[in-house]
């Protein structure tokens, strides 16, 4: 999680909504991103969505069962379902999002028995300082 912070505090810095990404796959982080809606213009651009797809180069396999997504904000709708479309094994994140979260707060796309893959979720890790970049974020905006 402190990787997945320090790429949160990067985006902070440039100007994005601070959530951090990090990938790690038998141990090793094969990929890490910040947001970069801003800087590209592409709504898709969130972290996690930029991490999965490194992720995926890297091992080169789009398929990520042995891949644990550690991200500092519960995925939203089109995160969770980047996750799902992975097959990611385990997600671990930091703070809830109670307005758009995914993974547990609004909706659970990790565990709906409607959809063909199921991913285990850590939550909270890390939360109080996940929130605190978010609310400094915001709190500088209005």
């Amino acid at each position: 999680m402190a990787l997945a912070l320090h790429e949160a505090r990067a985006a902070g810095e440039r100007g994005e909504v601070p959530v951090g990404a990090v990938v790690v796959v038998d141990g090793q982080v094969v990929a890490r991103r910040g947001n970069e809606r801003e800087a590209s213009g592409d709504p898709t651009a969130h972290a996690e969505v930029l991490a999965l797809r490194d992720a995926a180069a890297a091992v080169g396999e789009r398929r990520l069962h042995a891949a644990t997504l550690v991200v500092t904000l519960e995925p939203c709708p089109l995160c969770a379902g980047a996750v799902w479309a992975a097959q990611v094994g385990r997600v671990v994140y930091g703070a809830a999002d109670l307005r758009a979260g995914s993974m547990g707060s609004l909706y659970n796309l990790a565990v709906d028995p409607r959809l063909n893959h199921a991913t285990e979720v850590v939550s909270g890790v890390r939360a109080d300082d996940a929130a605190a970049l978010l609310t400094a974020f915001f709190a500088d905006r209005r």
